[in-house]
């Protein structure tokens, strides 16, 4: 979760030597630029004046870093940037009203003598531009971190749909699997000619929707529980009464979104890898419970499971990790092996390309 990310990855960069080495050089400036502060009669007498401003500076600075650091971890998404600025700009004007009016107390106590000719205006636009410039540092890094992130996560996202797509195809187009269904599909025929057609029919329908989805980064479950229900005709015709899925989906979370071929790979595994017979019949539950998608099935382990191309589970995981906070959880106890997703809302058109 975001709330164990370590500072150096909320900000975007380890900030430890611009804290080291620009807080002391942008206090030494301040009074030269705003207080009419001068070097001419030497470095000592101006120490007094670089002391002042370094109290402002590190006060300034250290909350202005703890506020950003604090509103990231509590908004981290992209949709989330406006309210984060917003409530950070509100949050630092704030603080920068208290830390100010502690400070001149400090400043009278210590007995500064104000410069001739320095009003509060210019005490007011010296401290804003240490927030303003402290601002700017840390929000623009952030931004470069997340643009240059965005890059790679996109090239990464490329690539595991490209996985998904083989993975899909592999786990039909193998021999294993087209020689079963095709040895089912022997034995229908002579028995009921009609459900032979609706066999094939189903089979192009599994075929054409791994195509059909090779460009899109999201689709919606209703799609996909369309492609689930044709792939689980296939394997109740292989299966018959050994094969069980049920399936308990509201209609609310139809639109909601997940990530292609997620529920394929998670069938097509618990399949794979447990026995299935009379005496051992398989059963798959699917529910949805707080805008997650919870997939469980009865563990039953093969003693020799079919070579698995390690595509599964972790293409799952790489792939949602681009687009939501929550992660892929991963269950078994009780005899029950279950896998939860979480269903993802985006505006329309987010999905595809």
């Amino acid at each position: 979760m975001n709330k164990h990310k370590s500072n150096k990855e909320i900000l975007g960069f380890d900030d430890t030597w611009v804290l080291l080495l620009g807080i002391p050089v942008l206090s030494f400036f301040i009074p030269l630029l705003f207080f009419k502060a001068t070097l001419a009669d030497g470095l000592v007498a101006y120490f007094p004046e670089w002391g002042i401003s370094l109290m402002y500076t590190v006060a300034y600075w250290t909350v202005c870093r703890t506020i950003f650091i604090y509103f990231r971890r509590r908004f981290p998404g992209h949709q989330e940037t406006r309210k984060r600025i917003i409530y950070m700009a509100l949050a630092v004007l704030a603080a920068y009203a208290v830390v100010n009016q502690s400070l001149d107390y400090v400043h009278v106590l210590l007995d500064h003598k104000e410069r001739p000719g320095v009003t509060q205006f210019d005490y007011t636009v010296g401290t804003l531009m240490i927030v303003a410039l402290v601002g700017t540092l840390y929000e623009s890094a952030f931004l470069y971190d997340r643009w240059k992130r965005s890059i790679i996560e996109a090239e990464q996202l490329k690539r595991e749909n490209i996985e998904s797509q083989l993975e899909g195809l592999k786990s039909q187009v193998n021999p294993h699997f087209l020689f079963n269904s095709l040895n089912t599909l022997t034995y229908i025929i002579p028995e009921d000619p009609e459900k032979a057609v609706q066999f094939v029919q189903k089979l192009s329908k599994v075929y054409r929707y791994i195509l059909e989805i090779r460009d899109k980064k999201l689709i919606t479950l209703k799609e996909e529980l369309d492609f689930l229900h044709a792939y689980l005709f296939l394997i109740r015709e292989r299966f018959d009464e050994n094969f069980h899925a049920n399936i308990q989906v509201p209609d609310e979370a139809l639109s909601l979104n997940l990530v292609p071929l997620s529920l394929q790979i998670l069938f097509e595994n618990a399949v794979k890898h447990n026995i299935i017979s009379d005496e051992r019949p398989l059963h798959i539950t699917l529910w949805v419970e707080n805008n997650r998608l919870a997939v469980r099935n009865n563990l039953q382990r093969k003693r020799q499971a079919m070579p698995s191309t390690k595509l599964g589970l972790q293409n799952i995981r790489n792939r949602y990790a681009f687009f939501s906070e929550e992660k892929v959880d991963v269950i078994e106890s009780d005899g029950f092996f279950t896998v939860s997703l979480p269903l993802i809302w985006q505006p329309a058109g987010v999905g595809s390309q």
